[in-house]
């Protein structure tokens, strides 16, 4: 009898440990999530990818900060990609006007390819997280697998998007302090910075620094002097065309390298926010190595963009596979 109560016991704690094991493991993201499912999703999304940057250039920049915008706001849940008839929802907020319609295109166009082979089980989110990594290795960036697993979200608000992303005028404190709250470094917030590699910026996110920056000196005294009459000259203080944006990298505006780093160290990071990680000297360092190891940077933004990805992320029954990424399913 004691002997039959001690073999259950043991069975129990077996079961139990089992348990406990998959606990653990259920909900976190996983590389070849789809393995079974929808092997084909990876070559499915980069074909896509390949055929929209192609089309337009802009797809390298818009997808990488599509991804990131998404993923501070409600976590990467694909929310940024919803439409709302009432003009509420994430993308219609104010700091989500100026994200690239490229980027949502090419969300929508990957997830009709794959609904077409695999219905209803490759969530938006990880079609985004996998967009963004092909655009980045497209466009000469490092390559890198894509842990997967989202699910979509089922909130997507104007109103959550404010204080959630950082500004064009935040100092290296506020920066730091944004990224902290989602487990992200310092070094990972100056890596993911480096996507500004192939970015562009409208004239009003940095005009203050070229005409009315302090008292004492109306243009930013960090800024090379030869880049801010360059600046003035294609953005002007009068009439300034609402259209106009100006490259991050202007040597290499749609190549995916260090140069952005460099052009701090040479006083030309065109936002306050991008100058700040070379001119605070608590950041300093890690921008010089940047810009003098390209794959110093590589590593750490690999490193950044799939810590990144895990922000907030909807997993297990959490939320829903959408079936059009703009859209909730009911």
């Amino acid at each position: 009898m004691e002997m039959e109560l001690m073999m259950r016991r043991i069975a129990f704690m077996v079961l139990f440990s089992s348990f406990a094991i998959t606990s653990k493991v259920e909900g976190r993201l996983v590389e070849n999530f789809y393995k079974l499912t929808c092997p084909n999703v990876e070559s499915i999304v980069k074909q896509i990818v390949t055929t929209k940057l192609a089309q337009a250039s802009t797809t390298g920049p818009a997808l990488p900060r599509l991804f990131f915008h998404d993923c501070l706001v409600e976590g990467c849940d694909a929310s940024v990609i919803i439409s709302s008839p009432n003009g509420d929802a994430e993308k219609d907020a104010l700091d989500n006007l100026s994200l690239e319609g490229d980027g949502f295109d090419t969300v929508t166009k990957a997830k009709q390819a794959v609904e077409a082979v695999c219905p209803g089980v490759v969530s938006c989110a990880d079609i985004l997280a996998l967009a963004a990594r092909d655009v980045i290795g497209l466009v000469g960036g490092p390559t890198y697998n894509v842990e997967l697993g989202r699910r979509d979200g089922l909130v997507s608000k104007a109103s959550s998007v404010e204080g959630k992303l950082p500004k064009a005028n935040f100092n290296l404190n506020q920066l730091n302090a944004m990224f902290s709250q989602h487990n992200l470094s310092q070094t990972d917030m100056i890596a993911l910075s480096g996507a500004h590699t192939v970015g562009f910026s409208h004239c009003n996110q940095f005009s203050n620094r070229l005409y009315s920056f302090s008292p004492s000196s109306p243009v930013d005294p960090t800024l090379d002097s030869n880049y801010a009459q360059h600046l003035k000259s294609q953005c002007p203080q009068s009439n300034p065309n609402p259209d106009v944006v100006l490259a991050f990298d202007p040597q290499t505006p749609s190549t995916f390298d260090n140069l952005y780093y460099k052009d701090l160290v040479s006083g030309k990071g065109l936002l306050s926010s991008d100058q700040v990680l070379f001119t605070d000297p608590a950041s300093k360092s890690t921008v010089v190595k940047f810009a003098n190891h390209g794959n110093y940077f590589n590593v750490a933004f690999v490193t950044a963009i799939k810590k990144l990805g895990r922000v907030g992320v909807k997993t297990g029954n959490q939320g829903e596979i959408r079936r059009d990424c703009t859209r909730f399913n009911s």
